[in-house]
């Protein structure tokens, strides 16, 4: 399936705005992209949302703003993911995007931390 050019653009929008925590890029996979800095991926963009990744440590900051987890259909199964929707003043202030993908990259680390030690 195409992406749309709404998509993309979207896509590049958020790219450009993450550049404050490091060399962020986006790729597609899913149907969407996902988002990626130092090879570990802390974002995922589909159907022109943005979803950051999630923790045990930073899963309330997310669920206290009602921000609903990124879900899929497998066999016709729900499937959760880790990935949590962006707050809406993130998407539109530098400094809110700072903090938002900084948490979500933390988390990413912490979880290829878990994977090298498992």
């Amino acid at each position: 399936m195409a992406l749309s050019s709404d998509e993309e653009e979207f896509v590049a929008y958020l790219v450009d705005l993450m550049q404050s925590i490091g060399p962020v890029g986006a790729r597609r996979m899913f149907g969407g992209h996902g988002v990626f800095l130092d090879g570990l991926m802390f974002g995922l963009v589909a159907d022109s949302t943005l979803y950051l990744k999630a923790d045990a440590d930073s899963e309330p900051e997310f669920a206290a703003l009602g921000l609903e987890a990124f879900t899929y259909a497998k066999n016709g199964k729900p499937y959760r993911m880790s990935y949590f929707q962006a707050p809406e003043e993130a998407l539109e202030d530098p400094e809110q995007m700072n903090v938002w993908a900084n948490k979500a990259y933390a988390a990413a680390l912490r979880a290829a931390a878990k994977k090298r030690k498992g």
